[in-house]
């Protein structure tokens, strides 16, 4: 998998921890399933520095949540996450914010065995899909057949391997 940092004065030698609010799945170290994402990732948003790195590593994904290729987990995944949101709008009348979600998780200890969670969402960014837009009712809609993988790596225990694999410019 592949961790993407702003560049830095030092290679690292672990990836960096992510504890930003709008973190899809909470506090953790987040990985790309692809190097094209880590390298997309890259270019639109570590662009603090002009420069942006791409690690390669091998973590052990016995005990990670797999919602992407396994139903039974992304069923499990599914049922926790509407459960605990419709939990919050009992009790406060709103929908649940991201963090909201992630910090009942959290203090809940409901992911406590679980030492990461792999995930998909659709990107946003078209451009490196190699098949035309449909036309749909007048507008252009592409057709979104590659998935975007995520890991949010909770335990740094199972990083069995971290290196350097090359320096970009945004």
């Amino acid at each position: 998998m592949y961790h993407t940092q702003e560049q830095r004065a030092k290679i690292l030698n672990k990836p960096c921890k992510c504890t930003r609010d709008d973190a899809w799945l909470g506090d953790g170290y987040y990985f790309w399933y692809d190097e094209l994402d880590a390298d997309i990732w890259g270019k639109s948003s570590k662009k603090n520095t002009g420069s942006y790195e791409i690690y390669k590593a091998k973590i052990d994904c016995e005990d990670i949540l797999d919602t992407v290729f396994n139903e039974e987990h992304y069923l499990f995944w599914l049922r926790q996450v509407e459960k605990v949101a419709k939990k919050i709008v009992k009790s406060t009348g709103e929908k649940p914010t991201l963090k909201e979600l992630n910090d009942y998780f959290k203090e809940k200890g409901t992911w406590s065995e679980v030492t990461g969670i792999l995930f998909q969402d659709l990107s946003t960014n078209f451009n490196f899909l190699m098949v035309k837009p449909i036309e749909y009712r007048l507008s252009k809609k592409p057709f979104v057949y590659r998935k975007r993988v995520q890991l949010a790596m909770y335990s740094i225990n199972i990083l069995l391997s971290f290196t350097f694999l090359m320096t970009e410019t945004c």
